[in-house]
């Protein structure tokens, strides 16, 4: 019984550290990417800024992907990935979340929300929403979803999603009420609910940081002609290097 309360204790009281992994940025630092790209800083309030980078294209874009990032690091750490859109002709438009990079603030769920819609009207004086593609990776998969429940878009993708926040914990602490313990919920299955773009997930079957199991709960939720779409011996960080996620991608890109 002491285990059980010193354990879930210190889940209670870590459980931002085990969630996120953010690595900031001086704001004067330089991004080396090997890309064309802009930087633009956006002030939210007088304690918060929001930095996005606008990964663009040589010709006229298609359009412009919304591209949501994991829990690790910040944007350096995904830019690997732009050139499988920017190949079929999108921009893409990456935010990096409080204390995350260059971005600075209040870290809650909340926020997260209100800056992914400040991107997403942003990119309307620009693009129509069936140019506009919404696509979250790991932890942004639920952030992702929650824009795409509230705003109209060409389709969202998903890439390793999960059920919930507390649904990812709890498959490593099934013993502890983990929905009342976890602060940050980000219900995904909630918002697909809610989602009338088209819908294509990738999830790998040997993922062990988000278990397939937990992705698959998400299939209930998803309409006729929705994609759900298992890699077999994927894990969460290779889908890129599986031939069947490229084709599938490219194909959903150039519909």
């Amino acid at each position: 019984m002491i285990a059980y309360c010193v354990i879930g204790i210190a889940l209670y009281y870590l459980q931002d550290k085990l969630l996120f992994h953010p690595e900031p940025l001086d704001r004067n630092q330089n991004f080396n990417f090997n890309l064309p790209n802009k930087e633009v800083n956006i002030p939210f309030n007088a304690t918060s800024n929001l930095n996005l980078i606008q990964f663009t294209t040589a010709d006229t874009p298609r359009g412009v992907v919304l591209y949501f990032h994991g829990n690790r690091k910040n944007i350096s750490h995904y830019a690997k990935f732009v050139p499988e859109f920017t190949r079929n002709g999108y921009e893409v438009w990456m935010m990096d979340y409080p204390g995350f990079g260059k971005s600075t603030g209040e870290f809650s769920e909340q926020r997260i929300y209100d800056w992914s819609l400040l991107i997403y009207n942003l990119s309307r004086k620009h693009f129509s929403p069936d140019s506009i593609i919404i696509f979250g990776k790991s932890m942004g998969t639920g952030i992702a979803a929650q824009l795409a429940a509230v705003r109209d878009t060409r389709r969202l993708i998903l890439e390793t999603p999960y059920y919930s926040l507390p649904s990812i914990i709890g498959q490593y602490a099934p013993i502890y009420p983990v929905n009342r313990m976890i602060h940050f919920k980000i219900p995904t299955y909630k918002y697909l609910q809610r989602v009338t773009a088209p819908i294509t997930i990738f999830q790998g079957t040997a993922d062990w940081i988000i278990w397939h199991s937990n992705a698959y709960a998400l299939r209930p939720f998803l309409k006729p002609g929705d994609e759900f779409i298992s890699i077999q011996g994927g894990r969460h960080n290779n889908l890129h290097q599986f031939t069947i996620f490229q084709e599938k991608l490219d194909s959903v890109l150039t519909r």
